[in-house]
Formats: structure tokens, C-alpha cells, sequence
């Protein structure tokens, strides 16, 4: 039998964000796991991130790896745009669907966290007294001092150069679900990894990357359930 996408895995997703939101909240209300992470990376002595112009962290990470990744976002934008303009006919209907869908993940995931952005106050690690910086520690829930500059830092926007390729999960549904899961797993780990790299230069914190990768989850979700009519009616070849 055919798997296919609908109400019960939408629901089962759903939860687990939901669960996962709660968790996060709590976890990062109520630890130090932000700050323990960023004292490992941080030189009391030095008074510096020494990861923060490192070739590994700063030429590798946040210079190759990132832009080979969005120029591969910017190919498939364009294969995109050029297949609507004229089809090809070498694309079938099941690859064209999972290509555009992919290519609008790529442009929603990395713009809906920017936009969240603009509406946060908490700051990134070498902007907070504790490092270096001039501005509070503040945790998501907590209450913003008067006069507080913004900071703009969250969710970390520099892990969403990876979080969308979670996306490419759909090129395995609803034919295979698990292999699905692990790629979608696999796609957030990039995002993750990207993150991380940003953690060990002071650029975030741990939570400022988990809501990062929660919010790209949401946004892939919604996306398959607006286009599982689509998605359950065309046959992989």
C-alpha cells in the first residue's frame, strides 16, 4: 500500500513542534546551557572568541561552506525559473512539483527567520557584558530593561543558510516516509552545524540555533500540508 501524506502525520508533526517548543522554552528559561557553551569558547584572558577569525570557523564555515550553499540555492532558483519560463520536457511533473517546492523553502525559510529578527531584542554573545560586550544576557522570556538597545540576534539567522534543505525530504514522500525523516533530518543538521560554528565564535547562542531550526520545521511543515494534494497524487518514476 501507498503511503500517504495527510491528517494523522500532519498532527503527529504538529506535536512534536509542539512538545519541542515547550521543551526549549523551559530548558532555556530555566539553564545556563547558553552561557556555559559560550564560557567554554570564550578567552577570560584574551577577552576574544579566539574561534572568531579563525580559518576553520570564519574562511571555511562562514565563508566556502556558506556560499557554496546558497549559490546552489541560487542554481536551483534559477532551474526553477527557467523550467516555469519554458518547461523541459526531461523534468517530469514529480521532480518539476519537488523542485519548485524545494526552491520556495530556500527563499521562506532564511526570510521568515529574518523577519522574526526584527522583532527580537536579545543580543548575540560578543555584544553581552559577560564577553566583552556593553548589553545584558537575556533569555527569551525574560523582561526587557528600559532603555535596552536591540540586539536583533534571534533566532540565529546564519544556521538558515542550511535549515532549508531540510526541504529535499520531499523527493521521498510520500513514497517513503522514514527515508524522508532522515532527510529532513539530515538537511537541519547542516543548518545545526552552521550554527554551532557560529556559537564557537561568539556569533550565538545554543537557543538563538534550536529556534532557528524550529522555526524552519514550521515553515517546511505548512508547506506540505498546503501542497499534499499535489504531493499524493503524483508517482515517482
Amino acid at each position: 500500500m501507498v503511503n500517504r501524506l495527510g491528517a494523522p502525520l500532519f498532527r503527529c508533526a504538529l506535536q512534536v513542534l509542539a512538545v519541542s517548543a515547550v521543551l526549549m522554552l523551559l530548558i532555556g528559561q530555566f539553564t545556563d546551557i547558553d552561557l556555559i557553551i559560550e564560557d567554554y569558547y570564550y578567552d577570560e584572558e584574551l577577552k576574544t572568541f579566539p574561534w572568531l577569525k579563525s580559518w576553520f570557523a570564519k574562511d571555511l564555515m562562514h565563508g566556502y561552506v556558506k556560499n557554496v550553499i546558497i549559490k546552489s540555492g541560487y542554481l536551483l532558483l534559477l532551474v526553477v525559473a527557467l523550467d516555469a519560463i519554458r518547461p523541459w520536457k526531461k523534468i517530469t511533473p514529480f521532480v518539476r512539483s519537488r523542485l519548485r517546492f524545494v526552491a520556495t523553502a530556500s527563499l521562506l525559510v532564511p526570510t521568515i527567520v529574518r523577519a522574526v529578527k526584527q522583532f527580537s531584542v536579545l543580543h548575540c554573545p560578543w555584544t553581552v557584558d559577560r564577553y566583552g560586550g556593553t548589553e545584558p544576557f537575556l533569555r527569551l522570556l525574560d523582561h526587557v530593561p528600559e532603555g535596552m538597545q536591540v540586539g536583533h540576534c534571534f533566532p540565529a539567522g546564519h544556521a538558515t543558510v542550511g535549515l532549508w534543505l531540510a526541504a529535499l525530504c520531499v523527493f521521498w514522500l510520500p513514497h517513503k516516509p522514514r527515508v524522508a525523516v532522515g532527510v529532513f533530518s539530515a538537511g537541519l543538521s547542516v543548518g545545526l552545524v552552521l550554527g554551532w560554528v557560529q556559537q564557537m565564535r561568539g556569533a550565538h547562542f545554543l537557543f538563538h540555533t534550536l529556534w532557528a531550526a524550529w522555526l524552519a520545521s514550521l515553515v517546511i511543515l505548512v508547506m506540505l500540508m498546503f501542497a499534499y494534494r499535489i504531493l499524493n497524487e503524483e508517482k515517482a518514476i
